[in-house]
Parts: structure tokens; C-alpha cells; sequence
């Protein structure tokens, strides 16, 4: 008996609900997080739907507001130093863990990626108890560090991903040829694991601009960033604003992750193509 090429009508049906049913959990998870991007544009100064109007004025409030602005500035310096404290150490950790002769890896790697099972909030006593004693609370250096140890092993999983095709055979062979471990890696790794690098810091880059807890602890009133702002705007005064600046971050994480996902993509087809 031939199987006919064509799916049958009960196939197409359960394909059809299958369907359904994932748009309808899709649906469920992205409509809470996507509320906030019409009331943004909201004229009144209350969140209401439907909507008194269509204005940019609250956006108007994020950018041209002193207060917004250094919250804006004050994210923009804490991520970008936790992005490059992070990249640096998750990279050379990467390509630490990867070397099969490395000692304790089984041990070493589960305490480096800790930081994404223990809850936020130990973390962020544990650095404020830790800082107040080195004289570290209420300093960029302090939250910065911080978000460091919140962000490296995303770095690390990236990276060693990316890793997990790469020829050491190059790097003898650049040893051979009479390079230096420095001009090795610069010639020739990280060319190869640059993608993951990149995807690594992006999302390091993300985890740091939306992290308010630990900057609870340890951000003193002139260090408030834009979650700490929102989270403050909330509990003292409801604002569209909020929702405004809200959906910047939130079109900002989006544009970052996709980016990371890319090259992330990259990374995985690279190896196959140097082959």
C-alpha cells in the first residue's frame, strides 16, 4: 500500500489546533508585556483605556527631563562598564573552562553560572553587606561590580558555545609559526569566536540596563538608573512617563537580544564553514 505524500485531514486538524495553540500561548506571554507601549502614547495623564488622545509628550518628559536624563546616563555608564568588566573576564573564563586539561571544571563552571539560580535579591545583601565594609556602596564601582557578577556567565555560555567548534591545532600552529599567546589569540581566536563574544556582550549589556534590585541596595540618590527611576515613579506617583520609558527599554533589550541571537547563529555555522 502507498502512503500518499499529502498529510490527511485529521493530520491537517491537528496541525491546524497545534498551531493554535501555540499563537494563543505566544499571545499570552507577549500581550501583558506589549501594554505598555499604547498607553505611552496616551494625551491624559492617567492610564485609562481607550486612549483621551495621541501624544508623544511622555516621551518628550523621558528625554527632556533632568531627572530622566541622568537616570538615562546613569544606565548607559553602569551598563557599558559592566559590559566590558563582564566580556573581558566571561571570555578568558570561556576559554579557560574549554581547554580539557583545565583542573576542577566540573566544580568551577556550576559555581560560575550560581548567579542565575540564586535569587537577585540575596545577591544584591550580600553585595551591599560585602561593599559597605570595603567602602564600595553608593559607588559606580560598586554597582558595576556587581552587575559584573550578574552578567559574566551569560558571557561565559556564549563564548563557550562558540568554542565548542574551535581548532586549538590553530593557536599551535600559530606557537609554531613563532607568534606570541597574545598575537595568537588576536590573529586567530578571536577573529573565529567573535560572534559569541559579541552575542555574549549584548546580552551582558541587557542584564545590567534592566537590573533594579541590586541598584536598590546599592545606588545612592545621585546614582539612580532608569529601572530604579521607573520603580520609584511607581511607588510615589503614577506617571505615563513611566510606560514611556518602559517601552524604550523595552525596544532597546529587543533590538540587543536579536542582534545576540544573531550572531549567536553565526557563531554556530562558522566552525562548519572553516572546516
Amino acid at each position: 500500500m502507498l502512503l500518499s505524500p499529502y498529510p490527511t485531514l485529521g493530520e491537517r486538524i491537528r496541525i491546524g489546533l497545534l498551531w493554535l495553540w501555540c499563537g494563543l500561548v505566544i499571545l499570552f506571554l507577549i500581550v501583558p508585556i506589549l501594554i505598555p507601549v499604547p498607553l505611552s502614547f496616551n494625551s491624559g495623564t492617567f492610564f485609562i483605556f481607550p486612549l483621551e488622545g495621541i501624544s508623544t509628550r511622555w516621551y518628550e518628559v523621558v528625554l527632556g527631563t533632568q531627572r530622566w536624563q541622568a537616570a538615562i546616563g546613569n544606565s548607559l555608564i553602569v551598563a557599558f562598564g559592566t559590559t566590558l568588566i563582564a566580556t573581558a573576564l566571561g571570555t578568558l573564563t570561556a576559554i579557560a573552562l574549554s581547554d580539557a586539561k583545565f583542573p576542577g571544571r566540573r566544580i568551577v563552571m556550576p559555581l560560575l553560572l550560581s548567579p542565575l539560580i540564586v535569587p537577585v535579591v540575596i545577591t544584591a545583601v550580600g553585595s551591599y553587606l560585602f561593599y559597605a565594609r570595603v567602602g564600595l556602596a553608593s559607588t559606580y564601582a560598586g554597582i558595576i561590580l556587581a552587575h559584573t557578577a550578574l552578567a559574566s556567565p551569560f558571557v561565559v555560555v556564549t563564548v563557550g558555545a562558540s568554542l565548542t567548534g574551535f581548532d586549538r591545532n590553530l593557536m599551535r600552529a600559530a606557537a609554531i609559526s613563532g607568534a606570541k599567546p597574545v598575537t595568537s589569540f588576536f590573529r586567530v581566536m578571536l577573529p573565529l569566536i567573535l560572534p559569541g563574544v559579541l552575542s555574549g556582550a549584548a546580552f551582558a549589556f541587557v542584564t545590567s540596563f534592566d537590573e533594579v534590585v541590586v541598584v536598590q541596595f546599592l545606588a545612592s540618590a545621585n546614582q539612580r538608573t532608569m529601572p530604579l527611576e521607573m520603580f520609584i515613579g511607581l511607588r510615589e506617583k503614577l506617571s505615563p512617563a513611566i510606560t514611556a520609558a518602559a517601552t524604550l527599554m523595552m525596544g532597546l533589550s529587543i533590538v540587543l537580544l536579536v542582534v545576540a541571537n544573531l550572531l549567536a547563529r553565526r557563531s554556530q555555522r562558522r566552525p562548519v564553514a572553516n572546516a
